[in-house]
């Protein structure tokens, strides 16, 4: 085993090598600049990390090496072997699911998925049908629940009311604005997926939305029902959804940039209402392009309730005008107000939280690159330098799509899946894989 000091003076010696079953020494780096886009922690092999700061080990993390789930056969296209999930199904078997179709408003509700089982933790990795149930949110009252989105619809196709307004997102798409409740029936509401307490399969449901200034919108001539985000059961067992895109109308009639809303529901998800929003606040200090986003500003936030309570949202910028900061905001009253949200980071799309059980929190997020931080202050306002799962060489190189997810396999550890854009197989040919990689983390002092 090798034993690796590194301090972020020498990280240009390490290159792109990665170190097999490494011992690595961190001295944690200075935050001032936090906003500048450069490598964490080189760990793509197998690595246990001492991380320093204040001169006292703060974590250990040991990370093993990254197993294969699926490896794309031909060259893929955007949109495939991308946007991983993992989740546990009640039988202990563990499942991954990839994205198989474009990324396009198109492929909204059409499914088109890649699906692996494993029976050993996710050691190894099995072609199998779907099977039995798995993912979504298990209620107090036994049914399991997961939001659903069907396949949008043509603007020539449906009647629509007058439109509140239009915007030009950063990507060149053209939105147009709809109040929630001057739609037709089955554009309000949102889409549930249920599976009933003893039952095997998923029904749809539409789910009744309650929130009097509330938008809709148009994009590029098609109207999709979207309504993504985490759902959590908090301490009453209601349940609370942060969702975007959160368009809604402001008091001057206008719409802002989307920023989060959190919804509520006190009757297993079959009605929701507002219980609060994240509006959109660009610190053009950290971001100066934060007033150039006319229509998407905080997107695809990551939301975990915390143990004290206290709810942690951490939210995408990353865009059309570039890599972008994700901004953090935090609530003590179940949602209803946020703190003013801060950016803390140079980049990265869908960010991941998940609290252990030893009260460290993991946040997983990419592009470029994929990274992991942990922060174990309890309220998620300090984090470490970002441990690198792959190598990039450019600000806006591809070699990930950048989305993650984490499950919990225990009060020290989770798994984390993600996509690697730059794979070798055995013919050494560059291919699109999926891959799970197994880490646990422990807090050595109280310096974090």
């Amino acid at each position: 085993m090798e034993r690796i000091i590194i301090s972020h003076l020498f990280l240009f010696l390490l290159g792109c090598n990665t170190y097999h079953d490494a011992e690595l020494t961190w001295h944690e780096t200075d935050s001032s600049s936090q906003f500048v886009i450069k490598h964490g922690i080189p760990v793509y092999g197998k690595a246990t990390v001492d991380y320093k700061r204040n001169d006292g080990t703060a974590l250990k993390i040991k990370l093993e090496e990254p197993v294969v789930v699926s490896a794309a056969e031909k060259t893929e296209k955007w949109g495939y072997y991308q946007f991983p999930n993992i989740a546990r199904r009640p039988d202990n078997l563990l499942v991954a699911t990839w994205s198989m179709a474009e990324d396009a408003i198109t492929s909204y509700g059409k499914g088109g998925n890649g699906f692996k089982v494993s029976s050993d933790g996710g050691k190894t990795w099995n072609t199998a049908g779907p099977g039995a149930i798995y993912g979504g949110l298990v209620l107090p009252n036994g049914d399991r629940i997961a939001i659903y989105t069907p396949p949008a619809l043509k603007v020539t196709e449906i009647q629509l009311p007058k439109p509140v307004g239009f915007n030009e997102e950063a990507y060149g798409r053209r939105f147009g604005y709809y109040r929630l409740d001057e739609l037709p029936e089955n554009l309000q509401g949102v889409y549930i997926n249920r599976i009933t307490r003893g039952e095997t399969k998923w029904t749809k449901e539409h789910a009744a939305l309650v929130d009097s200034h509330a938008i809709r919108y148009t994009d590029s001539g098609m109207f999709p029902v979207v309504w993504w985000g985490d759902m959590k059961t908090v301490s009453d067992n209601s349940v609370v959804a942060g969702i975007y895109p959160a368009f809604y109308e402001n008091e001057n009639g206008k719409v802002d940039p989307s920023g989060v809303s959190f919804y509520r529901s006190t009757d297993n998800g079959h009605t929701w209402k507002i219980q609060g929003r994240i509006p959109y606040q660009p610190d053009l200090t950290a971001d100066p392009k934060g007033d150039k986003r006319l229509a998407l500003g905080f997107t695809e936030p990551g939301f975990d309730i915390l143990q004290d309570g206290t709810f942690l949202c951490v939210m995408r910028t990353t865009d059309g005008y570039g890599n972008s900061p994700m901004y953090i905001s935090s609530s003590k009253n179940q949602g209803i107000t946020w703190t003013r949200p801060k950016p803390f980071t140079a980049a990265g799309v869908l960010p991941r939280l998940l609290q252990l059980k030893n009260g460290v929190t993991v946040l997983a997020s990419g592009r470029p690159g994929v990274q992991l931080r942990f922060s174990t202050d309890g309220k998620g306002e300090k984090w470490t330098d970002p441990f690198e799962m792959l190598p990039f060489e450019k600000e806006q190189e591809e070699v990930s799509c950048g989305y993650t997810e984490l499950l919990e396999t225990g009060p020290d550890r989770f798994l984390l899946i993600y996509s690697d854009f730059k794979f070798l197989n055995k013919e050494n040919e560059i291919r699109k894989a999926i891959k799970v990689r197994k880490v646990i983390v422990t807090p050595q002092t109280n310096t974090l």
